[in-house]
C-alpha cells in the first residue's frame, strides 16, 4: 500500500465490549488516540447488542402488550388504547450518555484523552426499535410516540454535555433492510419517507455539536441482512441527507463487505456528493483477513475515492474483548494519524 493509498484517520462506530466506559476510553486512546477525532463510550453492559436493551422499555410501557406468550414476540397496543395514550418510560440513552461523559471529562482533564477529542453518542433511528419490537399493524402509530421519547433523551444530552465536547451519530441500519425489500415497510414510497426521517433527525442537532451518520447493512451473527450489490443505496441515501440537512455533516460511515475488494462495489461512490469538510470512513477492516484483506479493499476504494479513513463495518459489541487490542492495532496500521 503506497502513501497515496494510505487512509487518514479512524472512526469507531460505537460498541466496544469492555466492562466500563473508562476502560473503553483508555483502551481506544492507547491504540488509536492519534487517529481519532471522536470517542464513543463503548455502549457497555446492557447496551452491547445495539437496540436489544430497548425490548425491556417496550415491555414496561403500560399501554403495550406482547402479541403472544413468547419472549421474542413483538408488542401491540392493548385493547382500547391508542397511540396518544402511550407513555414510554425513560429509554436510558440520556442516563448512559451523561454517566459516561463524567468519566470522559475526568480522563480528559487528567490527560488520558487528548484535548481535541469529542464525546461521541450513537443513537438509533426511531424506525429501528419500532420495526423490531412493534407488531406491523401498530408501527405507524407508535413510531412518532417513540421518536418523541427519543428526542426527549437527546434534549437531555444536549442540555448537559457542552456542545463543543459532543458529537452525535445516527445509526441507520434497518432502513437499508426496508430499501432492499428484506423488511416490510409500514409507509408508502420508502426512499423519500426514510430520507425525510433522517433529515429531520439531523436537524435536531445544534450546529455547534458535530453530526454523523453510520449507514449499515446489519451485523447479526457477523452477517448482513442482505448482501449489498454495491454502494448504490448507500450513495442515494447519503446524497439525499446532504441535500436535505441544513447544517454541516461532519462524517459519514459506510460498510464494505469482506468479500468486496472489486472496483464494482465502490463504483457508485463516484456519485457521492460529499460536502467539503465531511469526513468519509469506509468500514473495510475485518479481523478474518486482517491487513492483507484490508489492503486489497483500500486499493480498490482508492481507485474511486480520493480521501477516506478506516473503520469496521459495525461496532465491536458482538465480539470478545480479547480481540480488541489486535483489532485496534489493525486500525492504526491501516491508517495515518490525524493531523
Amino acid at each position: 500500500m503506497t502513501d497515496a493509498q494510505s487512509p487518514t484517520g479512524v472512526h469507531l462506530v460505537g460498541s466496544v465490549p469492555m466492562d466500563s466506559s473508562t476502560e473503553v476510553f483508555q483502551l481506544c486512546c492507547e491504540h488509536v488516540g492519534a487517529h481519532l477525532r471522536r470517542l464513543p463510550d463503548g455502549e457497555t453492559g446492557d447496551r452491547s447488542n445495539w437496540i436489544g436493551w430497548q425490548r425491556a422499555v417496550f415491555a414496561s410501557t403500560p399501554q403495550l402488550q406482547p402479541v403472544a406468550d413468547d419472549p421474542s414476540a413483538p408488542f401491540e397496543l392493548k385493547s382500547g388504547a391508542s397511540a396518544s395514550d402511550v407513555a414510554f418510560p425513560e429509554l436510558g440513552y440520556a442516563q448512559a450518555a451523561l454517566s459516561s461523559y463524567q468519566q470522559f471529562a475526568r480522563l480528559k482533564q487528567g490527560g488520558t484523552i487528548p484535548p481535541h477529542m469529542r464525546f461521541q453518542v450513537a443513537l438509533p433511528t426511531p424506525l429501528a426499535p419500532v420495526q423490531f419490537y412493534i407488531a406491523p399493524g401498530d408501527r405507524a402509530q407508535v413510531e412518532p410516540v417513540y421518536e418523541a421519547a427519543l428526542v426527549r433523551e437527546l434534549q437531555q444530552i444536549l442540555q448537559h454535555i457542552p456542545a463543543a465536547e459532543l458529537a452525535v451519530q445516527w445509526d441507520t441500519a434497518v432502513e437499508f433492510g426496508v430499501l432492499e425489500g428484506v423488511f416490510p415497510a409500514y409507509f408508502d414510497d420508502p426512499l423519500p419517507a426514510i430520507v425525510e426521517r433522517l433529515v429531520r433527525l439531523g436537524g435536531l442537532i445544534p450546529a455547534a455539536v458535530e453530526l454523523g451518520y453510520h449507514l449499515c447493512y446489519g451485523d447479526a451473527g457477523h452477517k448482513h441482512f442482505v448482501e449489498p450489490a454495491d454502494t448504490s443505496w448507500l450513495v442515494r441515501v447519503a446524497n439525499a441527507i446532504f441535500a436535505g440537512v441544513s447544517r454541516p455533516v461532519q462524517w459519514l460511515h459506510l460498510p464494505v463487505p469482506r468479500e468486496r475488494s472489486d472496483a464494482a462495489y465502490f463504483e457508485p461512490l463516484k456519485e457521492l456528493a460529499l460536502p467539503a469538510g465531511t469526513e468519509l470512513y469506509l468500514g473495510l477492516l475485518h479481523t478474518s483477513d486482517g491487513e492483507a484483506g484490508a489492503a486489497e479493499r483500500i486499493a480498490a476504494a482508492s481507485g474511486i475515492v480520493e480521501s477516506f479513513g478506516v473503520a469496521t463495518e459495525c461496532g465491536f459489541g458482538r465480539r470478545g474483548k480479547e480481540t480488541l487490542p489486535p483489532l485496534l492495532a489493525l486500525h492504526a496500521r491501516m491508517s495515518r494519524p490525524r493531523g
